[in-house]
């Protein structure tokens, strides 16, 4: 039986605007209907594999959560990092989770890659699952398409055989161009899909002979661990004393004898908005068209519009991303979409909200969003899932008044107990202890508008919280 373990807990900034730090790209649908992270989990389904054991970040705790349940996936164990530490910490949390079923395997696989054919995918994971029973560790090498420079490569002994394990000579990083284009022909070097397999009492073994200084610190974490719902959050004080390496650098790049499973799957790191058109349906004239957008004799193009009030047309196009959300808009060649990251870092000293944050909020009873902000009021629109409550709060510095055009709100202020239908609203006075809930069978919608001196999340006092998030975590 195979352990997908599903790293979910990065922040990209390379494919903003559609991803950001507060909803990262692994839980986007960037390419089809489902999350890149639903696809993950949804691949590694099935007789030869048991539940997956998901790390991921506190921040992305409750959106893993509903991504998994939606996605049907049930029995799934949910670590939860206090801080990044790049792979090598997480991946030993994990495995040490399993010390207990040392020859169980584990296939650690990122959450944010797009594979095209899950069949010769899951061909190339019997046969490394073959090869970590073995002992070996295994690690999987994507037949390379392109004279990529934003992948790292792994040099075979020999010339690859799709399927079949083979004995790695080096890891070579990212290259030039030049080099790159010399890789490709030399037919030797694959990409570095940075997924492997091994089995638990491999690995934790690889760890103690190759990064003694992580296993310390990273037990530590798991015995100071607890749950916390349906979470596990490892010990905070001891994981700040990990390293932040990578597996590669921690372990693999060091080990002797490691194995290479050689596979071609239609694999892309989605890293950039090149890779997602090269991912996409495209017509006749290489154009990519999705959501609210209209192309007129444009050539190569990609165009995706997630706003719902705007309107993206191209005309005239060649080789360029133009990518729409509610609140920023992109436009760039093609061909410099890896300089994104650039775009978010000038925003930061901006300060401008774009950078890391959506209009719309998520939380674990649904989400809000922005719709008018002034000095002293703001208008929200609010979404509480059914059978989804808010926190019982109140506020120093502003009142508040709820209409509700959806649904109906049990709604709690002080002593009052009330049902608010459609087209009914309620006031909640400054100072007012109130809570709001939804015990029917379909979605809450209602509009929020506020007034006071502040209008900051910071500005609550949570007094009960279904979702046991601590007083000291100022958001509703």
């Amino acid at each position: 039986m195979i352990i997908p373990v599903i790293l979910a807990g990065g922040s990209g900034t390379r494919l903003w605007p559609a991803s950001r730090k507060s909803y990262p790209k692994q839980f986007t649908e960037l390419v089809g209907a489902r999350s890149l992270f639903q696809d993950t989990v949804t691949r590694l389904q099935g007789a030869s594999f048991a539940a997956p054991t998901i790390i991921t970040g506190n921040d992305f705790r409750f959106i893993t959560a509903e991504q998994l349940d939606d996605a049907g996936i049930e029995g799934a164990s949910i670590l939860l990092e206090p801080a990044g530490r790049n792979t090598a910490p997480a991946i030993l949390a994990a495995a040490l989770r399993h010390e207990a079923t040392p020859d169980a395997v584990l296939l650690v696989s990122p959450s944010d890659h797009k594979i095209a054919h899950t069949e010769a995918f899951l061909e190339a994971v019997a046969a490394g699952e073959a090869a970590a029973q073995e002992g070996h560790l295994v690690t999987f090498g994507i037949k390379p398409t392109a004279p990529e420079t934003g992948y790292g490569y792994l040099e075979l002994t020999g010339a690859p055989e799709l399927g079949k394990p083979q004995e790695l000579k080096s890891f070579v990083e990212k290259p030039k161009k030049a080099l790159a284009q010399q890789l490709l022909k030399d037919g030797r070097h694959m990409w570095n899909a940075g997924i492997f397999m091994f089995k638990v009492r491999t690995i934790i073994e690889a760890f103690e002979v190759l990064a003694p200084r992580l296993v310390m610190p990273v037990r530590a974490a798991l015995a100071a661990g607890k749950d916390d719902l349906c979470f596990f959050r490892l010990g905070e004080q001891a994981y700040d004393r990990c390293e932040d390496i990578s597996i590669d650098y921690a372990i693999m790049e060091a080990a002797e004898a490691l194995q290479v499973i050689p596979v071609s799957c239609g694999w892309t790191d989605l890293g950039s908005w090149r890779s997602v058109h090269g991912a996409s349906d495209q017509d006749a004239a290489g154009n990519t068209v999705e959501g609210d957008a209209l192309q007129i004799d444009c050539k190569n193009t990609l165009l995706k519009s997630n706003a719902t009030d705007t309107k993206l047309v191209g005309l005239g196009l060649e080789n360029i991303a133009a990518i729409a959300t509610d609140d920023a808009i992109l436009v760039a060649n093609l061909d410099d979409s890896e300089r994104v990251k650039e775009v978010v870092a000038e925003l930061k000293i901006q300060a401008a909200p774009q950078a890391e944050g959506f209009r719309r909020c998520h939380r674990p009873w649904g989400y809000y969003e922005t719709l008018s902000l002034g000095e002293r009021f703001q208008v929200k629109r609010i979404m509480v899932k059914p059978g989804a409550a808010l926190s019982l709060q109140s506020h120093f510095h502003r009142a508040e008044h709820w209409v509700v055009v959806e649904g109906s709100a049990h709604v709690t202020v002080d002593t009052d107990v009330s049902l608010v239908s459609e087209n009914q609203s309620v006031y909640i006075p400054l100072g007012a202890v109130h809570r709001l809930e939804n015990r029917g069978k379909v979605p809450l919608n209602l509009i929020e508008v506020q007034s006071g001196a502040y209008l900051g999340e910071d500005d609550i006092i949570r007094y009960e919280d279904v979702y046991a998030r601590a007083p000291e975590q100022q958001v509703a």
